[in-house]
């Protein structure tokens, strides 16, 4: 009996210590490595652990975009907001992000979006200024032309600048047919 009481002990404790990296949504984690950027002139750059607290931003704006809540979303956008679609189209400044938005929910299509993950990441630019970005995978449901939901898969590496979102670049592929 002694030697079970022991096992489980020594299992706990290692559990426990096993757990001493983990790190709540925003709490500074330090400077790990977790990645490499390169320069235009392709020298390799480490990308590290962003700013944590950006996800829960992303979080109340893809709310705010399944809320049709256009005020909300103008908050959050920076006055120079700026995406690039997956159709190569470009949308500049939060105002015509907005206008645009509003047409799309007017629209038969009914977009619903999903967040599957997100990774908090950080770099330095070619000026020397430190970058914070939001690399995430969203899935967004809508009505086709003929009124089928599909649903598409989107990776969205989006861009902060003083908590508010200034870029956007947003990748598409539709989902598998499975």
């Amino acid at each position: 009996m002694r030697l079970y009481v022991a096992i489980a002990l020594s299992a706990l404790l290692s559990t426990s210590t096993a757990q001493a990296g983990h790190h709540e949504m925003g709490e500074a984690i330090g400077s790990a490595v977790i990645g490499t950027v390169f320069s235009k002139e392709q020298q390799a750059k480490d990308m590290v652990v962003g700013d944590l607290s950006h996800q829960q931003i992303w979080v109340d704006y893809i709310k705010a975009h399944n809320d049709r809540d256009l005020d909300k979303i103008s908050d959050i956008n920076a006055d120079d907001w700026t995406g690039y679609v997956p159709d190569g189209s470009v949308v500049k400044g939060s105002a015509a992000h907005i206008e645009w938005l509003a047409d799309w929910f007017a629209s038969p299509d009914d977009p619903r979006w999903t967040i599957q993950w997100m990774i908090a990441n950080s770099e330095v630019n070619d000026k020397g200024e430190v970058e914070q970005w939001l690399t995430t995978r969203n899935d967004i449901t809508f009505n086709d032309a003929e009124g089928n939901r599909i649903t598409e898969h989107h990776v969205h590496d989006i861009q902060f600048v003083g908590g508010k979102i200034k870029k956007i670049y947003v990748y598409a592929r539709p989902a598998p047919g499975e």
